[in-house]
């Protein structure tokens, strides 16, 4: 009875320090009434002791069914849950999708499955931590209502927890402090610091959005919804100035992470389609097209939308097959590649001129 009364008080301090969410400046409360995140600083007898401990109380969160669902819960009292019956039915299909997609990478998912729940928070922001825990601002949906986008957001996610960056990330950032002093308050500092960069290092992230690309080719969304998505962020708030950047300094850039994914969009194409600085869609280093801004979305993101179909089909072979019409959209094969709106060129002129440059020698 003890030993389970002592882990659950170890799961509220340890959830109270890492899962802040990531616009808290303050140390948050323990879940606990009378115990303080000072006091329980104050009777560390060692550093190097309590690192240990430390270490084995992130292992316990992070790897049991007890610690996991200790820890959700926390998070869920900490977040606070969004209980929009259309929020949360629309997540559960991208998350059902990214799921599948995910095991087909990494069997290794089935092991230890994401748990997820929407807060209420109104800010474009979601953070996967201790244990494959979850948990998705409302916000999300405020910046983009396109599944595919917000899955590249929700696979990045799922990229971090499944290379277990939260937890690496904890220990990386909670042992140097831990050590330097146990004197001071060091779990309060920590607690109001610690989701302000996460622990989380810039190839970390590299990684995660890499691995959101990798799920993303085995759904049946737009891969280049990952350049798309990033492309709507510099739109929204420039390419250094975003939710993320402004807490978490390891991040790269808007337009770094935007690039690269453009970069992965050319090479799963097999070098035929791109997109040039100025959002013109070449295929084999010709001028596709240049698709016309809509009232959601700009002319630049929706180029990579295009890259998106075009580097699917001609993955896929349907580059061996004539380009053709139907009704307003321009089809290479079975393979949808562009839907006409106002502002473009008729559907018909884009078939013929995919036609003429699709098989031509780069």
């Amino acid at each position: 009875m003890k030993k389970s009364l002592s882990r659950k008080i170890a799961v509220a301090v340890t959830a109270a320090v890492l899962a802040t969410p990531l616009s808290m400046g303050a140390a948050p409360q323990t879940a606990e009434a009378g115990f303080s995140l000072g006091s329980i600083a104050g009777a560390v007898i060692g550093g190097a002791v309590y690192s240990a401990e430390l270490n084995k109380e992130l292992n316990y969160i992070n790897d049991t069914e007890e610690g996991r669902n200790a820890y959700f819960e926390q998070m869920q009292k900490n977040d606070g849950v969004c209980t929009d019956w259309a929020i949360n039915s629309h997540v559960d299909n991208i998350m059902s999708n990214l799921i599948s997609a995910v095991g087909q990478v990494d069997g290794s998912i089935y092991d230890k499955p994401f748990q997820y729940f929407v807060n209420n928070q109104e800010d474009f922001n979601a953070y996967c931590t201790l244990g494959h825990n979850m948990s998705i601002n409302k916000g999300v949906f405020t910046l983009t209502e396109n599944d595919a986008e917000i899955a590249v957001v929700l696979g990045h996610e799922m990229g971090h927890g499944m290379k277990d960056h939260p937890v690496k990330g904890a220990k990386r950032k909670l042992g140097p402090a831990v050590l330097a002093s146990a004197a001071n308050s060091v779990l309060g500092n920590i607690a109001a610091n610690l989701w302000a960069n996460n622990g989380i290092t810039k190839p970390m992230e590299w990684e995660a959005d890499n691995l959101s690309f990798e799920y993303m080719t085995h759904t049946n969304y737009n891969p280049g919804a990952t350049a798309a998505i990033w492309q709507r962020v510099i739109d929204q708030y420039g390419d250094n100035n975003s939710p993320w950047t402004a807490r978490i300094s390891d991040h790269p850039s808007n337009s770094a992470r935007r690039d690269n994914y453009e970069k992965k969009l050319e090479e799963y194409s097999g070098g035929h389609v791109s997109v040039t600085k100025d959002g013109i869609v070449k295929v084999n280093d010709k001028e596709f097209c240049i698709p016309a801004a809509t009232s959601t979305m700009s002319s630049h993101e929706r180029a990579f939308f295009v890259q998106g179909n075009l580097a699917a089909a001609y993955h896929n072979g349907h580059n061996t097959s004539a380009a053709t019409v139907d009704g307003s959209t321009v089809k290479l094969g079975a393979q949808p590649i562009i839907t006409c709106v106002s502002g473009d060129e008729d559907a018909q002129t884009l078939a013929d001129r995919l036609n003429k440059i699709r098989d031509a020698k780069k």
